[in-house]
C-alpha cells in the first residue's frame, strides 16, 4: 500500500506538463508559421483537448478500490503524455524554432515487447 501511495504521489508531482494552450500562447506571434491554417488547426485541437480534460469525470472514487491509486497514477501519466503531444504539435505547426528538449523524443505509448529465449 505504501508503494502505491508513493507511486501515485510521484506521478502527480513529477513534471506536470504545461497546458498546450498556454504553450501555444507563449510562442511568437511574429513567426511566419503562426498565421498558417495548420497552426490554427493545431491550436484549436489543443484548446479542444484542454476543454475535454477539464470536463472528464473525477477519479476520486477509484481511490477506494484496491487498485485505485494505480489507476489514478496511470491516468495522470497518460494526461501528461497527451499534453506533451499536443504541445509538440502546436510547436511544429506554429514555430520555426527548433523543438525544445522537453518535447523531443518518442512520446508514443510504450508497447511492451516480449523477449523470447
Amino acid at each position: 500500500m505504501r508503494i502505491a501511495v508513493a507511486v501515485a504521489l510521484a506521478a502527480t508531482v513529477a513534471g506536470c506538463a504545461t497546458s498546450p494552450v498556454d504553450y501555444g500562447a507563449s510562442l511568437s506571434q511574429q513567426d511566419q508559421k503562426w498565421a498558417s491554417p495548420e497552426c490554427q488547426q493545431a491550436r484549436a485541437a489543443a484548446l479542444d483537448y484542454e476543454a475535454r480534460e477539464k470536463h472528464h469525470p473525477g477519479w476520486e472514487f477509484a481511490a477506494l478500490g484496491p487498485y485505485g491509486l494505480g489507476i489514478i497514477a496511470a491516468t495522470k501519466e497518460h494526461e501528461q503524455k497527451q499534453r506533451k503531444l499536443f504541445a509538440r504539435e502546436v510547436h511544429l505547426q506554429c514555430s520555426s524554432l527548433p523543438l525544445p528538449k522537453a518535447l523531443q523524443g518518442d512520446l508514443s505509448p510504450a508497447v511492451a515487447k516480449a523477449k523470447y529465449p
